[in-house]
């Protein structure tokens, strides 16, 4: 027994001296950012704080899964620009990091595609849950109309809605939101149409 608390305690102590390498909250930096290990999480970097979103359930990925292959196609087809999903950092600006679960950016802008992370999309999907609602309605609503994200995608996995935003003189007004049996429309991708049936299709 005194062995195993012995061993507990040195594990402690060692994460403890580990977590001090790294800066506290509200002083992380860009290069404090992408200094960071390999991982697999998303990861954000807001007002110096390091964020990490709850892991995505399985609806979560399914849905994603479902709209990525729907707009890259779309993309390919009509040779419109790039189309990523998350983990992939997003500067909006110096300082503000965030992994949209899709984005998109266009031909027109190539200087906004970067290996380590990219400029501002054209369009953006985040797909909702209970961990990260608060922020996608919230912060990041503002955060990507201050960027200039041309429009925001909000998909409700619970509502069976999909909200779409369009930049109107910096800031967001509704497109449409679409339902169970509708089909949703895009301006940023043009001819663009799905039907909301298939992205939440089991």
């Amino acid at each position: 027994m005194a062995t195993r608390n012995a061993t507990q305690a040195a594990r402690s102590r060692l994460a403890t001296q580990i977590a001090q390498l790294w800066p506290s909250q509200g002083e992380w930096t860009e290069a404090d950012y992408f200094a960071l290990p390999d991982t697999n999480r998303i990861i954000e970097l807001s007002e110096g704080v390091l964020i990490m979103p709850p892991h995505p359930t399985d609806t979560h990925q399914r849905i994603v899964g479902a709209l990525y292959r729907h707009i890259h196609a779309f993309v390919e087809t009509h040779n419109l620009g790039t189309v990523r999903f998350a983990p992939l950092p997003v500067r909006l600006w110096l300082g503000k990091i965030r992994e949209p679960d899709i984005l998109f950016v266009s031909h027109a802008h190539p200087e906004r595609v970067g290996e380590q992370a990219y400029g501002p999309p054209n369009l953006v999907v985040e797909v909702l849950s209970a961990g990260t609602q608060r922020a996608d309605r919230g912060e990041k609503f503002l955060e990507y109309a201050r960027a200039g994200v041309d429009e925001y995608w909000l998909v409700d996995p619970d509502a069976g809605t999909i909200e779409v935003f369009v930049l109107k003189e910096g800031a967001y007004a509704l497109s449409g939101k679409f339902s169970v049996g509708e089909t949703l429309h895009s301006q940023v991708l043009g001819d663009f149409q799905v039907v909301v049936d298939e992205v939440f299709a089991e």
